[in-house]
């Protein structure tokens, strides 16, 4: 299968399967999307929702968060993992928001990097899911399957979001980042799959026969 059959059978496949994904960590705008994204940083989304309804009580917005303190914040998120960064950053990028912005989360991938604790797949997500400009945000399980699927050659995450964004039409890309990261959990994931054995795998590539041997970023 060339491999613009294999991004047209992979497109269509995820849009059967994932018609209209929903954004899989609990917020209610776009500042508590940005908080939720910056915890899941090695970090499940499930683990991320059940912290966030106590972070959230405490404060749930940029002129409340920038008020706490970093122990406090600390505390509660503690079960997400890098709790001493993250916490520092919930609080950092809070104080900037009030300070440069209004209080407002900027529409403004350049902005939102500087933001503290805030990378560009983070600033990718919001970007996407928040203010729905196109953007491709990829993390490590993409940066897998991309692989698996022959869609990339690339070592680091910077080289396969380049190349997912030539291969696929813009006005998919948001919807896009999700249905991949479903369909890597679903049936396609680290331990489920080896590039051997869920439909997109085996049908892209039917003589594989060896696991597929992905670069880590």
């Amino acid at each position: 299968m060339l491999k613009n059959q294999r991004v047209d059978f992979i497109l269509n496949t995820l849009q059967q399967l994932y018609p209209e994904p929903p954004i899989p960590l609990d917020h209610k705008d776009t500042y508590t999307l940005l908080v939720a994204v910056l915890l899941s940083a090695q970090c499940t989304d499930e683990r991320v929702n059940t912290v966030t309804p106590a972070l959230f009580k405490l404060a749930d917005n940029p002129f409340d968060m920038a008020e706490q303190r970093v122990e406090d914040i600390k505390a509660i998120i503690r079960p997400c993992g890098l709790s001493p960064q993250k916490s520092k950053a919930i609080k950092g990028l809070s104080q900037l928001l009030v300070e440069n912005h209004n209080g407002e989360v900027p529409a403004d991938m350049a902005a939102l990097e500087q933001l503290p604790g805030v990378g560009h797949k983070t600033a990718s997500v919001v970007m996407s899911q928040a203010f729905g400009i196109p953007a491709f945000a990829v993390d490590t399980h993409i940066h897998r399957l991309a692989q698996r699927w022959g869609l990339t050659n690339g070592k680091n995450v910077k080289q396969t979001e380049k190349d997912l964004k030539r291969l696929f039409p813009e006005d998919t890309w948001n919807a896009l980042h999700l249905q991949i990261i479903y369909y890597g959990r679903e049936f396609c994931s680290a331990r489920g799959c080896d590039g051997t054995i869920c439909k997109i795998c085996t049908t892209c590539y039917p003589n594989r026969k060896k696991p597929k041997v992905v670069h880590k970023p």
